[in-house]
């Protein structure tokens, strides 16, 4: 089974790419960046493109139609979720390009969501939360699953829309949470910054994201959303003191210096009951 990956050097994708490996499948990595794929491990056992897939001409380069499947993570402009050209540009090049996936014969994409979706809702969210965004990346992503699923009633194929949260181990970018508290006890920081903490938040490790997507796309039955999580709210604070405590250091927090983020509620995770049944079904097919 040939598996084409989008965005394959992102955090996501770098692991989801060495999963799918692990299984056995042949991988066919796409991204723009040859010389940090060339730094990767898997990098001699893949198939790699460095291409833009928004440039037209990437189509003729992948050969849409040599794929079983496609898991697609690419998206430009994160961290910054407020950037307007996430409406404004990706989103219309998002759509021509899965477009013309599909119409060259793609009949299986699994597609990467988000959290964002869901918008200012506070407590426990389960797929069938009508989604409200509030910030232009959760809009174009929600606008985007709505067009490939008008797509897919013109052009039939498998549609697999997976709802991220919030993720974290090697490879994460910089700005991240944990990556600045890593840094500030590298550097020998006595002190590290951040907001009150007490916001309530959802995170799994991108490892055990990676297997689960690898699972989805495995699962010939599942067409639809599903959430992405651990389903365990966890405060960021604790989620900080946690770290520091495996990391033995006595760095000590100023709560309070951020203020916190107006794009999120104080209190959210997933519901995992649907994620659990087909990985359940796909262990068992």
């Amino acid at each position: 089974m040939n598996v084409l990956v989008t965005g394959a050097t992102g955090f996501i994708g770098n692991h989801v790419v060495v999963r799918l490996l692990e299984e056995g499948y042949r991988v066919t990595a796409v991204a723009r960046n040859g010389k940090r794929a060339a730094a990767l491990p898997w990098y001699g056992s893949v198939e790699f493109i460095a291409t833009d897939i928004h440039d037209p001409s990437t189509l003729e380069r992948l050969r849409p139609n040599a794929f079983d499947a496609v898991i697609h993570l690419a998206w430009p402009g994160l961290p910054n979720y407020k950037a307007l050209t996430h409406l404004e540009s990706t989103l219309p090049a998002e759509c021509r390009f899965l477009k013309s996936l599909v119409t060259a014969g793609t009949q299986r994409l699994l597609v990467s969501g988000t959290c964002f979706e869901y918008g200012l809702r506070s407590g426990c969210l389960d797929e069938s939360t009508p989604p409200q965004p509030v910030t232009p990346y959760g809009m174009a992503k929600n606008t985007l699953r709505g067009y490939l699923e008008a797509l897919r009633d013109v052009h039939p194929f498998h549609l697999q829309w997976v709802r991220l949260f919030y993720m974290h181990g090697k490879g994460q970018s910089p700005k991240s949470l944990l990556s600045q508290l890593d840094a500030a006890i590298d550097e020998g920081e006595t002190v590290f910054n951040m907001s009150g903490g007490e916001q309530l938040r959802d995170y799994l490790s991108v490892e055990a994201v990676a297997s689960h997507l690898v699972s989805l796309m495995e699962n010939p039955a599942f067409d639809g959303i599903v959430n992405v999580c651990s389903g365990n709210p966890v405060s960021v604070r604790r989620l900080v003191e946690e770290r520091i405590t495996a990391r033995g250091s006595s760095i000590r927090l100023n709560l309070g210096y951020y203020p916190y983020p107006d794009y999120e509620p104080m209190a959210f995770w997933g519901d995992t009951r649907k994620l659990s049944r087909l990985l359940d079904d796909s262990s068992g097919a």
